[in-house]
């Protein structure tokens, strides 16, 4: 039997805040169905944020509960504090994700704190989340280069994993965020913090701004690493801004691990159906070499 992959689709989330197009609530709901049917069994459907400063995931409350609850599916929801997680709470959200990451410079720039702030306060959402039996996952940004500070020590790397572990995320998401890394330092990052967490914790999150996103995985594969997020078409990053850092297509990393052998759960044909759905409404090519490289081939 062929070992399973879990793939963390972020596109929803992850993938249409960072796309200049805001879509609409049934817009939104058409993609996240899509990928469902797709074979898609955990999926980041949206932010809990103010939607005065993230318009792209506005109603992301009422957008959940118009998904279907079922007891194969786990969607989740990002709650950055604790408004966001009583938000989440009230729709029945059974799963939150909270974000730091491995570089000072990158968490102040961003939410406007230091890293043990930004941990402290995560513990009012782990206290609530434990009371509500509501399951946590972690992202860890910067954990290989910081776009401010430059290379980020892998121990500061483990420290932070280490921190939101304790705290009690189940998971955690380590995320190569601006796409500078070359697999013999996700190598090193990986075995630091192998050397103190269960690889069953951990995650890679890998974005292609230099097209290394695909080799980053492979030698993540290699030090044991069975969970992956991704985003169809590539979703994330603006296409046409010179450096953009979009995340990793979904179906690249599927063609990945389906020609080396591992399970996924994904339907192929779906698959394409779904990315070529939400490129359309987005008016772009998809970033997926592999969606492209299909579609060549059906048409010829």
């Amino acid at each position: 039997m062929s070992e399973f992959v879990k793939i963390v689709e972020v596109g929803p989330r992850d993938g249409l805040q960072n796309e200049k197009q805001t879509l609409t609530l049934e817009q939104r709901l058409n993609f996240i169905t899509d990928l469902i049917d797709a074979g898609l069994k955990s999926i980041e459907v949206g932010s809990c944020v103010s939607a005065k400063w993230v318009p792209q995931m506005a109603q992301s409350d009422e957008l959940f509960k118009q998904l279907p609850q079922r007891a194969d599916l786990n969607l989740s929801l990002l709650t950055p504090n604790i408004k966001g997680f009583e938000t989440a709470l009230a729709v029945g959200c059974k799963e939150v994700a909270v974000f730091t990451a491995a570089s000072e410079s990158f968490v102040r720039k961003n939410i406007n704190c230091s890293i043990d702030e930004s941990l402290e306060k995560f513990s009012e959402i782990m206290q609530a989340a434990k009371q509500h039996n509501i399951r946590v996952r972690g992202y860890v940004s910067c954990i290989v280069d910081c776009p401010y500070e430059g290379a980020i020590e892998p121990q500061q790397v483990v420290k932070v994993v280490k921190q939101l572990y304790d705290m009690g995320c189940y998971e955690i998401s380590l995320g190569e965020t601006i796409g500078t890394a070359t697999p013999d330092r996700v190598q090193k990052v990986w075995q630091a913090c192998l050397a103190e967490l269960d690889s069953k914790v951990l995650a890679g999150h890998f974005h292609n701004t230099y097209g290394m996103a695909i080799a980053n995985i492979y030698q993540s594969l290699q030090q044991g690493i069975r969970v992956f997020d991704s985003s169809l078409a590539g979703l994330g990053g603006c296409p046409y801004a010179k450096g953009a850092s979009g995340n990793i297509a979904t179906e690249d990393l599927f063609y990945l691990l389906s020609h080396m052998g591992f399970e996924t759960g994904i339907d192929l044909d779906k698959l394409m159906t779904a990315s070529q759905n939400i490129s359309q409404i987005l008016g772009r090519k998809s970033l997926s070499n592999y969606t492209n490289s299909y579609l060549q081939s059906r048409c010829a």
